[in-house]
């Protein structure tokens, strides 16, 4: 099944990234595709992206290249596109970019998985 992962990056530190790699790997162990956003993140900024960003300050991350329309670009394509369904991180509810990926994939009637439950 292809699996997008949701949850909140900005304001935590390292964007949070560990846990994302983290239900990744439970993922892919099962068998599932899965689009990591922070695997994403470090193919086009760099294996230290997270670890220059103790904070997970946006503003920081922009000013070293990042572009927040181009990430939601590419991740709202892959929900539309690709996905079947979408774990949502613990913590996701307090993230205006999870909750509207979580809009978009009720809209797009895809399965929910949240995290421990899979």
């Amino acid at each position: 099944m292809n699996i997008y992962i949701s949850g909140q990056m900005q304001g935590i530190a390292q964007f949070n990234f560990p846990a994302f790699d983290a239900a990744a790997k439970r993922l892919r162990d099962l068998g599932h595709e899965v689009f990591n956003p922070a695997d994403k993140d470090r193919e086009q900024h760099g294996e230290d992206f997270s670890k220059n960003n103790s904070s997970g300050n946006i503003e920081e991350a922009s000013k070293n290249g990042f572009s927040l329309a181009d990430a939601l670009t590419e991740d709202c394509r892959w929900i539309c596109q690709e996905a079947e369904a979408i774990y949502m991180l613990h913590g996701w509810e307090g993230s205006s970019g999870s909750k509207m990926e979580h809009m978009l994939a009720r809209c797009m009637r895809l399965k929910f998985f949240y995290q421990d439950t899979i």
